[in-house]
């Protein structure tokens, strides 16, 4: 509590707490619902099976627009970036040191649970456990690892994106929305590969509009390139709340059509038998509810800005991000050790679907689940606190580490002429693309496939190689020469 309590006090008066708190309360939504939605059988053999309950409740579809908050991520993501980005530049730092300390935070704590995973999985062969019953675990504890393909993706191209935005503003969000119409025309008249470029384009349209929204919180002074010279180049969100009034409505009206007299299904997360999905890769009707989204959360910003003055709130969410990417890691692995404990005690209730046990056990089940989760939190959440406290925070600008840290002081641009290592640059590219093709192709691989350490040998190797690529990157290796 002191710590928290000195982080709050230190924490800058630009800094912009409330995308601190909407990180925090997107984590916990994302946590909450899959606990929450979770639906427990036994399979013909008596072991224990899960799936989600919207597969039984029609009804729930539309209480997905509440559940749904990948948006907000990418918003908050593409926010974070910039202020870190700008902030990393007016140091004089460059594009592959940002990509490199921004990997600090991202890959460690995957690292780690990937690594754990593997060795739980190889324990399990030793003891003549079923692989394909081993990679169905394996498979669901990695289920948050989907998302950090497109996140790595979008920070690999931050600079270059923020470099369009500087130059063309939300103009390149609304082009990205018209691939992502393009993607839907596809998959709707023929293939469903066809729309596979909207997981990047969709998912980048969001984060590009995260830059503008941190121009318009900069101040007028500051270069939003974070480079001499530009400061009239700055691409700001309109923060009105006439604009965020107009953009709430018009969000979910253009949902409300789409999902009514359009083709696109109600529910905002993915149903398993579904043609088309909104979520994977995402629709149009997802940028509609994202545009409903951000108009919420810039009229709500003015009353939430207040409430995080207050000392007890602000560290509350210091606490959260502190943690932040752990929570959201391991979270399924959470429910795995429970079931596993309450089926080896027999005592692992499996009530039918919306009956009225199956309501009432939801509370005890996820008293339990927040129990468990803390202790792998406390176990695994240093990893990523160790690496928030190494890195420098924006000024102003939010990161997902442990907010209020004192800036360090300023450093000088790099003289004219010195190299900039285009070989590193080109590593720690490499690096991201290794890393995230070792979670796609998990990703794509049957939740059933034997796999002996629960993990596609290749894509745990991809993964790890890209990783200690980062690592010595990040030690200086490629630096000098």
């Amino acid at each position: 509590m002191r710590r928290l309590r000195q982080l709050a006090e230190r924490t800058p008066a630009t800094r912009e707490r409330y995308v601190d708190l909407l990180r925090a309360i997107a984590i916990a939504l994302v946590v909450a619902g899959h606990w929450a939605a979770t639906v427990i059988g036994r399979d013909a053999t008596g072991r224990p099976t899960g799936h989600s309950v919207l597969q039984d409740l029609p009804w729930a579809y539309p209480l997905t627009w509440a559940a749904q908050v990948l948006p907000v991520f990418f918003l908050v993501g593409g926010y974070a970036n910039a202020a870190s980005l700008v902030s990393h530049r007016s140091r004089g730092g460059d594009a592959t040191g940002w990509l490199l300390d921004r990997s600090a935070r991202l890959v460690p704590p995957t690292t780690v649970l990937l690594l754990v995973l593997a060795v739980g999985a190889a324990g399990a062969r030793l003891w003549d456990v079923d692989p394909a019953f081993v990679r169905t675990a394996v498979w669901t504890a990695t289920i948050p690892l989907w998302f950090l393909v497109p996140y790595l993706a979008a920070v690999a191209l931050t600079p270059p994106m923020h470099a369009l935005h500087r130059r063309f503003g939300l103009a390149v969000p609304v082009a990205l929305v018209a691939l992502v119409a393009l993607g839907d025309l596809g998959r709707l008249l023929g293939p469903a590969a066809l729309a596979n470029g909207n997981n990047l384009a969709g998912w980048l349209a969001v984060h590009q509009v995260g830059f503008a929204w941190y121009d318009a919180h900069a101040r007028p002074g500051d270069p939003a390139s974070g480079r001499p010279g530009t400061a009239g180049r700055r691409r700001p969100l309109p923060t009105s709340r006439r604009f965020a009034a107009t953009l709430l409505a018009g969000g979910l009206g253009a949902l409300l059509l789409l999902t009514t007299v359009g083709p696109y299904p109600v529910s905002m997360l993915h149903l398993p038998g579904q043609r088309l999905q909104n979520d994977g890769p995402p629709s149009l009707a997802l940028l509609a509810l994202a545009a409903a989204q951000l108009g919420l959360i810039l009229l709500l910003r003015e009353p939430a800005r207040r409430w995080l003055r207050r000392p007890g709130p602000w560290q509350a969410v210091i606490a959260v991000n502190a943690v932040v990417l752990t929570v959201f890691l391991w979270h399924l692995t959470a429910v795995l050790l429970l079931v596993g404990l309450l089926d080896a005690a027999g005592a692992l209730p499996t009530p039918p679907v919306a009956s009225a046990a199956w309501f009432a056990w939801r509370v005890p089940w996820l008293l339990m689940l927040a129990v468990l989760l803390a202790g792998l939190v406390a176990v695994f959440g240093p990893v990523e606190a160790r690496a928030g406290r190494r890195r420098r925070p924006p000024p102003g600008g939010p990161e997902p580490r442990p907010p209020g840290a004192a800036e360090p002081g300023p450093r000088h641009p790099p003289a004219p002429g010195r190299p900039r290592h285009p070989a590193r640059t080109a590593l720690a590219a490499a690096g991201y693309a290794a890393a995230a093709a070792g979670l796609l192709v998990n990703t794509l691989t049957p939740r059933d496939a034997p796999e002996p350490l629960g993990l596609p040998a290749p894509a745990l190797a991809a993964y790890l190689a890209g990783a200690g690529l980062l690592r010595l990157l990040r030690s200086g290796w490629g630096s000098r020469g």
